[in-house]
């Protein structure tokens, strides 16, 4: 609050920064908050639109970093990569029975910029690809929410956070899954009861998850899923490559210069 009390605009780039009524309240100036990402679960945007702060995010700047990252969990969790590197480097030489993606059901959740592209990606490795999402956009074999998980050999979340979206993913739908299933989750961590997601991984009621976001970010010390040999785990990075990051905080500027030219883009309230 101290930094931006005078500002009539800002940029965050990072979503564990919290822009509550409070902070906005000591804002008597902001006029825009210009985020790096898509996410804006981390900022009050009733209390920005009460007091005539506008919100702008860059839509699909990390899609292709996020999707490639969520297809490289899925490769490393089918292939077992990070346990096997951990046996030759203690040199074991491990024949371990992994599994191939080619040939899979594919399942993905939400069909915004990341999803289709996850979706344009699983096809190009021979996966067959099944949809569900709340705004249907590209064309896809669509099905109910519960056939994805019941015909999915690899499900990948791609929803937003929302009041909709917390927690909508829990036991009954991990028991859907197939024993050999994989779960991919790089969106929001509240979009998947944790403690379920674990209960599923520990009695093997899924062969394993990679999982980029968490509940609670950092990853608690504490946590069960550290100690889970059947997940890879990666610190809520999948956007931020060289490419997406220059991109994304090159549009986030742009977004301020658009609104102080008087042509808001990419204003999300």
């Amino acid at each position: 609050m101290a930094r931006i009390g005078d500002a009539d605009a800002v940029i965050n780039i990072r979503a564990s920064t919290r822009f509550t009524a409070d902070v906005l309240a000591e804002s008597p100036r902001l006029r825009l908050i210009s985020i790096w990402g898509t996410g804006t679960d981390h900022v009050d945007l009733g209390a920005a639109k009460a007091r005539g702060i506008a919100v702008a995010n860059t839509p699909a700047v990390s899609a292709v970093a996020v999707a490639e990252h969520a297809v490289s969990l899925m490769f490393a969790v089918a292939r077992q990569t990070v346990n096997i590197d951990a046996a030759v480097r203690r040199g074991e030489w491990p024949r371990a029975m992994v599994q191939q993606l080619h040939g899979k059901t594919l399942g993905v959740i939400g069909t915004g910029a990341i999803g289709r592209e996850v979706a344009r990606l699983g096809a190009g490795i021979g996966m067959h690809v099944i949809a569900w999402s709340f705004n249907r956009r590209g064309d896809h074999t669509w099905v109910t929410l519960e056939d994805l998980f019941r015909r999915a050999d690899v499900v990948s979340v791609h929803v937003r956070q929302s009041p909709e979206t917390i927690g909508m993913i829990r036991a009954e739908h991990f028991a859907m899954m197939k024993p050999g299933a994989i779960f991919i989750n790089t969106a929001r961590g509240r979009i998947v009861v944790e403690r379920d997601l674990v209960d599923a991984l520990r009695n093997a009621r899924i062969a394993g998850a990679g999982l980029d976001v968490f509940e609670t970010e950092p990853l608690p010390a504490d946590s069960p899923l550290r100690l889970l040999p059947n997940v890879v785990l990666t610190p809520h990075a999948a956007g931020i490559t060289r490419e997406a990051t220059e991109a994304g905080l090159a549009m986030a500027i742009d977004n301020v210069l658009a609104f102080r030219a008087g042509a808001p883009a990419h204003v999300v309230n």
